[in-house]
C-alpha cells in the first residue's frame, strides 16, 4: 500500500524518469516551523512511493515538499538553475490520497496534483 503522500519527477529534458532524486516532507507547525514528517529518494521509475508509512494518520494542513536537484543535475553532467524545488500544498481532507508529481528541466519545472 502506497503512503497518503505520493510523488513522481519526471525530466522533460531527457524524456524519462528522474532517479535518486532526495526529497524531505514537511508540515507546517502550530509555531509556524516546518517540522519534517517523511523523506525519500526517487527509484528508477522517478517514484517515492515511501513518504510517509501507508498507515500514518495525515492531518489537515499546509505541507511542503521539497526536492534536491542539484546531485540528479550533476550527475547528468547538465547546468541547471534550480538547486532545490519546493512545493507548498493544502490538505483539507486527510482521507483522500495526494499525489505530487514534478516535471523537471534544468531551467524551468511544473507540479499539478496527480492521482
Amino acid at each position: 500500500m502506497n503512503s497518503p503522500i505520493t510523488t513522481h519527477v519526471l525530466d522533460t529534458a531527457q524524456g524519462c524518469p528522474a532517479k535518486n532524486i532526495h526529497a524531505v516532507l514537511e508540515v507546517l507547525s502550530e509555531t509556524e516551523t516546518w517540522d519534517t514528517v517523511g523523506e525519500g529518494t526517487t527509484d528508477a521509475d522517478g517514484r517515492i512511493n515511501g513518504l510517509l508509512p501507508a498507515d500514518a494518520p495525515l492531518s489537515p494542513g499546509t505541507y511542503c515538499l521539497t526536492f534536491d536537484v542539484t546531485p540528479y543535475f550533476q550527475s547528468q553532467d547538465v547546468d541547471s538553475f534550480y538547486s532545490s524545488i519546493p512545493i507548498v500544498f493544502t490538505i483539507n481532507n486527510p482521507d483522500q490520497h495526494y499525489h505530487i508529481p514534478l516535471l523537471l528541466s534544468p531551467f524551468g519545472y511544473s507540479t499539478y496534483r496527480g492521482s
